[in-house]
C-alpha cells in the first residue's frame, strides 16, 4: 500500500528562520494522524508542504505517491481543510455545493447532499449566517465530497464550542472508517487527538520530536518517580522536588522493576507534554492548551 506521506529531510526556510527542519516521516495510510506542537513548531509549514501550496527549502516530500500539487490528478487525491475553516460568507450552502462540484473531478454529490440533510444545514442559507460549528460541518462536508485519499485538517475546531468540537470530530471519525480516508489532523487540543487519532506527531522547535503509533509509543514510555538519582537510559523529560525525582522514559525492564522505583503508564497528554517539555532552561517553557 502506498503510504500516505513520505518526508525526508524535509525543510522549509523564511529567510533566515527554519520553520521546519530535518523533517523525516513516514506515515502509512489508513491512519488518522494527530499533529501537535506549540505555535510556531511548523505544523501549518508540513500541512502546507503536503498539500502542495508551499515548495521545500531543503529535502523532499512525497504524499500519495506523487509529489504534491505536482497535477491535477495529485491535487484530487488531497483535501485540505484550512484553519479558519473557510467558505464564502455570501454564497449559499448550496452554493458551495455547485461550486465543489465544478472545481473537483472526483466530486460526489450524493454524499455532500446527505451530510447537508443530516446536519440539518438550510441549503439557501447564506455561509455568513451560520454558527462557527456549522461552518466547520460546511467545509468539512466540501473536503469530503471531493472523495480525496488523504483529508488534511489545520486546527478546524480550535475556535468551536465543547459540543461544536465533539460533532466535528465525530463525524470526521465516521467519514474516515466509512470511506477508509487517510487523515492528518493538526490540533493543539491533546482531547481531541486521544478522541480520533491512532497515529501521533509531535513537533517541537520546527523538527519531529516523536512519530508513530499511538498505542506502541505509550506501551513503550513508562513514568518512574522515586529518589533523586539518574534511572539511565532513555530520559525523555524530568522533573525534580527536594525528596524526588519524575522521569519519562523510554521503557526498559530493568529499570521499571527497580524496587526503588514508583512506575506508572502515561496517557496521551502525559507523552505529548513530555516531549514538549524537552527543551533547555535557557529555552524557557513550552505551553500546549489540553481541554476536557
Amino acid at each position: 500500500m502506498t503510504a500516505a506521506l513520505e518526508a525526508q529531510a524535509l525543510g522549509r526556510k523564511y529567510g533566515r528562520r527554519w520553520a521546519l527542519r530535518e523533517c523525516t516521516i513516514d506515515i502509512p495510510a489508513g491512519h488518522v494522524v494527530g499533529l501537535v506542537g506549540p505555535n510556531g513548531a511548523g505544523k501549518t509549514t508540513l500541512l502546507k508542504l503536503a498539500g502542495g501550496q508551499l515548495e521545500p527549502s531543503t529535502g523532499g516530500i512525497v504524499v500519495l505517491g506523487g509529489r504534491p500539487g505536482d497535477t491535477p490528478e495529485q491535487l484530487a487525491k488531497v483535501g485540505f481543510v484550512a484553519q479558519d475553516t473557510p467558505v464564502y460568507a455570501r454564497l449559499t450552502v448550496a452554493d458551495h455545493l455547485r461550486l465543489g462540484a465544478r472545481l473537483n473531478p472526483r466530486w460526489d454529490g450524493a454524499l455532500a447532499r446527505e451530510r447537508v440533510a443530516r446536519l440539518g444545514l438550510v441549503p439557501g442559507q447564506r455561509a455568513g449566517r451560520l454558527s462557527g460549528g456549522q461552518r466547520a460541518q460546511l467545509a468539512l462536508t466540501l473536503g469530503l465530497a471531493k472523495r480525496p485519499e488523504l483529508l488534511i485538517l489545520d486546527e478546524p475546531v480550535a475556535s468551536l464550542d465543547p459540543l461544536a468540537r465533539r460533532e466535528f470530530l465525530q463525524g470526521l471519525t465516521e467519514a474516515a472508517a466509512a470511506h477508509g480516508l487517510s487523515v492528518v489532523l493538526s490540533s493543539h487540543l491533546v482531547s481531541d487527538l486521544e478522541r480520533v487519532c491512532d497515529y501521533l506527531i509531535v513537533l517541537v522547535d520546527s523538527r519531529v520530536r516523536l512519530a508513530g503509533e499511538v498505542e506502541p509509543l505509550l506501551a513503550a514510555h513508562r513514568r518512574l518517580t522515586g529518589p533523586r538519582r539518574d534511572p539511565g537510559g532513555h530520559v525523555v523529560s524530568v522533573r525534580h522536588t527536594e525528596r524526588e525525582s519524575t522521569y519519562v522514559v523510554r521503557a526498559d525492564d530493568a529499570r521499571i522493576h527497580d524496587p526503588g522505583w514508583t512506575v506508572s503508564r502515561l496517557s496521551l497528554e502525559d507523552l505529548v507534554l513530555a516531549y514538549m517539555d524537552q527543551r533547555t532552561e535557557a529555552d524557557g517553557p513550552v505551553a500546549l492548551e489540553v481541554r476536557r
